[in-house]
């Protein structure tokens, strides 16, 4: 067993603490930006809304998981997003667990029984800089402090519940 120091100790507790804060208030924004139609969702859909009114977003959401990440041609579409949302200052944030963000988002996983697929969860935006929301707020002071550790695009992991 390793020992640790006290500051050590602390500072995982803490770190823990703000990952489960940060992680509740993405959720959360996403609950209510889609309740006021202010989620844009799918990667084509994203790309169109950026090229036509880029100053309406305000966080960009990325979505995986593990076998998401041989998927070239949506890594591809993730770098330009990425590239995209910094050059014009988008808040940007990885998350995986599709499972339980299709969950918060009241999606279906997989085909209904009418052959409906689900939507594509890779990518979200959040519009509406009208409506401050706080749990907005505490997302974009988590993209800006990562941004401040050199972290351009922070990743927060969604916890099935």
């Amino acid at each position: 067993m390793t020992n640790m120091t006290l500051e050590e100790v602390v500072g995982c507790n803490s770190t823990d603490r703000k990952m489960e804060t940060v992680r509740e208030a993405l959720e959360e924004l996403l609950v209510a930006a889609q309740r006021q139609n202010c989620l844009t969702v799918g990667v084509y859909e994203s790309a169109q809304l950026m090229n036509v009114d880029p100053d309406s977003v305000v966080l960009c959401v990325l979505a995986t998981d593990e076998e998401d990440e041989n998927d070239v041609a949506l890594q591809i579409h993730f770098t330009l997003i990425q590239a995209f949302c910094c050059d014009i200052d988008i808040n940007i944030v990885r998350v995986s667990g599709m499972r339980r963000l299709a969950q918060v988002l009241g999606e279906p996983v997989s085909a209904d029984s009418n052959a409906n697929e689900p939507r594509d969860l890779h990518c979200i935006l959040v519009t509406n800089p009208q409506a401050e929301h706080l749990k907005l707020n505490e997302v974009g002071s988590y993209c800006k402090e990562s941004r401040c550790r050199n972290q351009w695009v922070p990743s927060i992991a969604l916890q099935e519940r």
